[in-house]
């Protein structure tokens, strides 16, 4: 860590910014929440900006990043960007065209992170989420490791600074730690990560691996309907999170994201308001007690708000693996 505590060394020698800026929104919104909530996150301290071809919105979050260059909020190397290579692009000769494209779209020479969304190889084409005549994901069979060679490539060619995978679980990851000829490791793995998922094993075999953990829906989640499960219990109202937040004077939020950073997880924070979004840079004003760490420990009940229903039935499915 920095003095600061703010960024994380990778194992690769770069380094992350602990709290990044998530951009996913739903498609009828994402174009314009890009334009008008990106700009303000660099504007109040966020560095970290996390992407990806799916959301649909990263012509709009280059045009931001651009801007708050263009003003001379930031340089180029200030800004950290993700982006994701998606389920449809896993073919080895499909990976460098479509970061390519990502690239384009970022209006960014390379990112300082590419990886892998999900561990579903999907069928080749336009359309996201390719489907069959009765509505199931049409998996393609590509061997996850030559993607990963690919992607080993893109990070050669300079395209992309570091490389990881996002929503692996730790037998998908082995294949890659285990692969012959390995080049390098995946730097990080994004996974769903809150105090109702707090992902202990999963960490614990990535800390052993020199892995740095990512967590998204780290407040549980919006409730997007095609991802989401409604029928569970809002993250933000549980009365633990609300009590140490009243303690610390600060927001259920802020707890639950301050909880990641101490115990080693890079975390993203979305926002859709300007005043959660500037509230979010205090996660480094306070620190959290053993107790109360312990406490938000105890409030793992194995709930996942993301649990892409969708892709059950892919037979590299992740979610059905204990971690």
């Amino acid at each position: 860590m920095d003095p600061k505590g703010q960024k994380v060394k990778l194992n690769d020698g770069h380094f992350i910014p602990v709290l990044g800026f998530g951009t996913y929104a739903p498609p009828e919104v994402a174009k314009r929440d890009a334009l008008e909530f990106t700009p303000f996150a660099i504007e109040v301290g966020f560095r970290h900006i996390d992407c990806a071809h799916a959301y649909q919105n990263e012509e709009q979050i280059g045009q931001a990043i651009r801007s708050k260059i263009a003003d001379g909020t930031v340089k180029r190397e200030d800004i950290f960007c993700t982006s994701k290579l998606w389920c449809t692009s896993f073919r080895p000769e499909l990976v460098r065209q479509a970061l390519e494209k990502s690239l384009k779209s970022l209006q960014l020479d390379y990112v300082d992170l590419y990886i892998m969304h999900y561990p579903l190889a999907l069928k080749p084409g336009e359309e996201l989420y390719p489907k069959d005549e009765n509505g199931k994901l049409i998996a393609d069979s590509v061997d996850l490791c030559r993607t990963w060679e690919a992607l080993e490539k893109c990070k050669d060619a300079g395209l992309a600074k570091s490389i990881g995978v996002s929503n692996f679980n730790h037998k998908q990851l082995e294949k890659i730690l285990n692969k012959p000829g390995l080049k390098y490791k995946p730097v990080c793995n994004q996974v769903e990560c809150h105090p109702y998922l707090n992902q202990r094993k999963l960490l614990d075999f990535c800390k052993s691996h020199d892995i740095v953990l990512v967590a998204y829906s780290a407040l549980g989640s919006q409730r997007v309907k095609e991802w989401v499960n409604p029928n569970h219990p809002v993250l933000l109202e549980d009365p633990v999170l609300s009590a140490i937040a009243q303690k610390h004077k600060k927001t259920a939020a802020l707890v639950a994201l301050r909880y990641q950073i101490q115990r080693g997880v890079v975390v993203l924070a979305k926002g859709n308001n300007k005043k959660w979004i500037k509230e979010n840079m205090q996660v480094f004003d306070f620190e959290l007690t053993p107790e109360d760490m312990k406490a938000i420990d105890g409030l793992d009940s194995n709930i996942r708000y993301c649990d892409f229903q969708l892709g059950i039935g892919h037979p590299e499915f992740p979610f059905s693996e204990e971690y």
